[in-house]
């Protein structure tokens, strides 16, 4: 009787070879799954890397500050958006503040208008937006920690430019937005009504858009509903395919004060931990300020500083022990 013709039990030794033998062929599958993996994502981050050469920014010097003991979990980032005048130097169009508390899972953004007229350390008060072009980020985070009491642990910069760059990178199909009404003055595009989705250049126009009503209030809001965009395609399950070349390309399109190794990081530590809520706040608050002319900085917005400070501080409490 051959052995393929034996019926009876299968001999132990027969039994524990099978299991050797699918134990190997796992971890062989496991293993050429890594190599695979780290191999794809090598080259995606270097051809990311290869997109983002010739742009770098220089902001200069930095040093946040020392995390709260008392809130260990929060980490608050200085966001900037800088738009080159010609001159070889930038001023800050957008300018906000995340907050992100671990802990609870919560993301808070605190945007500032940047007509603000501002204290600025070591020169005349001026429009907030002038810090940056003063002295670089270390003056524009100076500017907000002295005006308005929030510490801020960590920058990012970007060029408007670069900002198309990066989202045609990270989402080939577009971000979602309801487009509310006709834009198309001074910026680029035309965009009509409705729902769609937009690429970099189209994003970019509809966040910079301000020539309606509501004037820089208005673009404010726009620019916090396309980060709240932003982050929804971020946190979709495919996008892990394009974190590696995104992060390539991060190196070059945005300046940071975070290492790629950190960046890569908390990128994934934020798709990993679900969808938290973009809460958003914009200073001044409503009621708490005024327009005024002075001649040295122009138009201005003078605004409350106490009820301003007060609200700030609200928003960006801890709702947790």
């Amino acid at each position: 009787m051959t052995e393929d013709q034996y019926e009876g039990p299968v001999p132990r030794r027969r039994r524990r070879r099978r299991r050797l033998r699918v134990g190997r062929l796992f971890f062989t599958l496991l293993f050429l799954i890594f190599i695979i993996g780290g191999l794809y994502s090598y080259i995606q981050y270097q051809k990311g890397k290869s997109l983002a050469e010739g742009n770098a920014i220089d902001p200069g010097p930095f040093k946040g500050d020392v995390i709260d003991p008392k809130n260990p979990s929060v980490e608050n980032y200085l966001l900037l958006g800088v738009d080159d005048d010609g001159s070889g130097k930038s001023r800050t169009d957008t300018m906000m503040v995340l907050s992100w508390n671990k802990k609870e899972g919560s993301l808070r953004l605190v945007s500032f208008m940047r007509d603000i007229y501002a204290d600025i350390p070591g020169y005349q008060s001026y429009k907030l937006n002038t810090a940056y072009y003063l002295n670089g980020v270390q003056t524009a985070k100076d500017t907000i920690t002295g005006m308005f009491g929030i510490p801020i642990h960590h920058y990012a910069i970007i060029d408007f430019d670069n900002f198309e760059s990066i989202v045609d990178i990270a989402f080939p199909n577009g971000v979602e937005m309801n487009v509310k009404k006709e834009m198309s003055e001074k910026i680029g595009v035309t965009l009509m009504p409705g729902k769609q989705h937009l690429n970099g250049k189209e994003l970019l126009g509809y966040a910079r858009f301000r020539a309606d009503a509501e004037g820089d209030f208005g673009r404010v809001g726009r620019q916090q509903e396309v980060l709240a965009a932003i982050k929804e395609e971020a946190l979709r399950p495919g996008m892990l395919l394009h974190v590696p070349k995104l992060s390539g390309a991060l190196t070059g399109y945005i300046e940071t004060d975070l290492t790629a190794k950190e960046e890569i990081s908390k990128a994934l530590t934020l798709l990993m931990n679900g969808k938290p809520e973009l809460e958003t706040l914009t200073i001044p608050i409503e009621g708490t300020y005024r327009f005024t002319r002075y001649e040295h900085a122009g138009s201005v917005i003078e605004l409350d500083l106490e009820k301003n400070k007060e609200a700030l501080a609200a928003f960006l409490e801890p709702t947790t022990d």
